[in-house]
């Protein structure tokens, strides 16, 4: 299935599989058979149960269980297969049991218990601080300011990631990359973040590059030689000290280089969703207006 999506979509499709959980085998005697499990060779999964006997532990096979029970059975199988715990109400006595017999038992299992050395304080406890030490207290009231964010956009990767832009972009990829553009203006205008988008011009000869500014989004012509990806790697490590950096690509080998570099990674489909949400909130005020 993952190969028929990544045919029609022309390799942008992706699938993810979760597991949903555990129902009903629809016929259980036939596979059971077709298994051929066997719980007396299952080692990992034993049957078997553990008994105690004078301090130390016993196997005892699962059809031998009621031989050397010496209590009366918690279950009680009733003829429906059913099976229910008793309620009724035990008690037992251990006062037959002395200190000698349960000390014995004690070091049979985890041995002798060792004394331990005598450890002189170094240090003596001090009291909790009051209530105004903690207010005067010099980091008491330290306001961590949170980093702004800074969001790095790999343009031509996002463009052909929204089907609502690609399909422009087969059109005219100057159409595209100006929608792409304008929505992003909006995008940062309610979101009140730094934007970056950077578009590949790496096959262009002589090309030296170039920045222009948008209504406050910064666009990014790389020079020759030099790709998009490459260019994001460099800024997203100049900028993480900074501002807290979000690089929205849906490329995989970029995700992890820039992971390396302290910023967070946002897939395009996850990009696309923060975008719609944006323009739905702004159709929503002028509607109101």
């Amino acid at each position: 299935y993952q190969m028929e999506i990544i045919s029609f979509s022309k390799g942008r499709g992706r699938v993810s599989f979760t597991f949903k959980g555990y129902e009903p085998c629809l016929d259980s005697d036939a596979v059971i058979e077709q298994i051929g499990y066997d719980c007396d060779s299952d080692v990992d999964n034993t049957a078997d149960s553990v008994f105690c006997s004078h301090g130390t532990s016993m196997i005892v096979k699962w059809q031998d269980v009621y031989d050397y029970m010496h209590l009366e059975s918690e279950l009680n199988k009733k003829s429906d297969n059913v099976i229910e715990p008793i309620t009724q109400k035990r008690s037992f006595d251990v006062a037959s049991v002395g200190d000698d017999e349960l000390n014995r038992i004690f070091e049979m299992t985890f041995g002798k218990p060792r004394e331990k050395a005598y450890v002189p304080r170094t240090k003596l406890p001090t009291a909790a601080p009051s209530e105004s030490e903690k207010k005067n207290h010099p980091k008491a009231n330290k306001v961590h300011k949170a980093k702004p964010e800074y969001i790095l956009v790999d343009g031509y990767n996002i463009i052909f990631a929204w089907d609502s832009l690609s399909k422009l972009a087969k059109d005219n990829i100057d159409l595209g990359r100006s929608m792409l553009i304008n929505r992003l203006i909006n995008y940062r205008a309610v979101k009140d973040c730094e934007l970056l988008i950077v578009f590949d011009a790496y096959k262009v000869k002589g090309n030296i590059g170039c920045v222009e500014e948008h209504s406050g989004v910064k666009v990014v012509y790389t020079k020759e030689a030099e790709t998009a990806d490459s260019y994001i790697e460099k800024a997203s490590h100049k900028l993480a000290g900074q501002y807290t950096v979000r690089v929205a690509t849906s490329d995989g080998l970029e995700q992890m280089i820039i992971l390396g570099n302290g910023a967070l990674r946002v897939p395009a489909s996850a990009f696309e969703k923060e975008v719609l949400s944006v323009e739905q909130a702004i159709s929503d005020f002028l509607k109101n207006q």
